[in-house]
């Protein structure tokens, strides 16, 4: 009786056991159907960063991410606690002069460097308190300093300093125009924030610089045939250009009516005048890259190269912005 019993139970637990074997067949098939599909998947990603990289000299995806996280710090310090944006504005403007003194450094340019990023981070916080008297007088003892240290510093190495490049003259007036480019176009930005109300005005022309150099890009690289500047930015187009102005107006006019409160026309001729110092300023910084023989300022915001990439088409459009929040604002 015992043995009939047993042979049932084992009758019964075979279809059971290959039942158990189907499902874990099954779940091995699929995992491995997965697998292979996500390999293809990524596969066919990284060749297509691959082609936008190739195309653009730039990794993309890399380089929207940390645009986000820039954008969304500028977002946060400005319109949630404004005090914020002094130490977003330090950080950025003290990086920014650094960059620039290494490039001219390597270019054998001896621009002295410790007081270069000093007076760019101290003029910062001078600037917002003290309004446009501060940045006159922090920007112009800023060259004084700058000028005095590199005299000192050529007295007494004497004939035993490294060659410079364009001579002792060259290096005064390169110290010069680091205060000049970096550190008083930079306090514009925080003069203007200062100001009641100074913070949408900010905003605005950073947005539309951002809109300018965002359009260009696109339009230039969808359509882009005629160049621009082949000299000193081969990349840069007419056709880019004119997708810059036709997205810098709009949004110059949907910023004018929605955040400055200033009537539909400012809108067009401030989204112009950004638009204009934008492209200008962008060009500046790629004649300088291009004198000095490098590509990026640094590496350190990678898909952007250096912060001063970044700036160029900030900074000159932040004294234009000021002009027009003092008449206008």
């Amino acid at each position: 009786m015992s043995g009939v019993q047993e042979g049932e139970q084992s009758g019964a637990e075979e279809p059971a056991k290959h039942s158990r074997d189907e499902f874990k067949a099954q779940v091995n098939a699929k995992r491995a159907e997965f697998e292979r599909q996500f390999e293809a998947s990524r596969a066919q990603f990284d060749h297509a960063q691959e082609k936008i990289k190739a195309r653009t000299g730039r990794d993309l995806l890399v380089a929207i991410l940390i645009g986000l996280a820039f954008g969304g710090a500028l977002l946060l310090s400005l319109l949630v606690f404004k005090p914020l944006f002094l130490v977003f504005a330090v950080v950025v403007a003290g990086f920014a002069s650094l960059e620039l003194v290494q490039a001219f450094r390597r270019a054998s340019i001896r621009v002295p460097l410790v007081p270069s990023v000093a007076v760019a981070v101290i003029a910062v916080p001078i600037s917002y308190f003290f309004g446009p008297g501060g940045q006159l007088l922090s920007v112009l003892g800023g060259i004084v300093l700058v000028t005095v240290w590199r005299l000192v510093d050529a007295a007494a190495k004497g004939r035993g300093a490294p060659p410079s490049r364009n001579g002792l003259l060259g290096d005064l007036a390169a110290g010069a125009f680091v205060q000049g480019y970096v550190t008083f176009l930079a306090t514009f930005i925080v003069v203007l924030t200062a100001a009641d109300h100074g913070e949408y005005w900010t905003l605005a022309f950073i947005i539309i610089a951002v809109v300018a150099d965002t359009a260009a890009y696109a339009f230039g690289l969808s359509f882009g045939k005629h160049p621009m500047a082949p000299v000193i930015s081969p990349k840069k187009t007419w056709e880019g250009f004119a997708g810059a102005a036709g997205a810098s107006l709009v949004a110059g006019v949907l910023l004018a009516l929605f955040m400055l409160g200033e009537p539909w026309w400012f809108g067009l001729i401030f989204g112009a005048a950004i638009m204009l110092t934008a492209t200008a300023g962008d060009l500046a910084e790629s004649l300088i890259k291009r004198d000095l023989g490098i590509k990026d300022m640094s590496s350190w915001l990678p898909g952007h190269g250096g912060f001063l990439d970044r700036l160029d088409s900030i900074l000159p459009s932040a004294a234009i912005a000021y002009l027009a929040f003092r008449f206008f604002g």
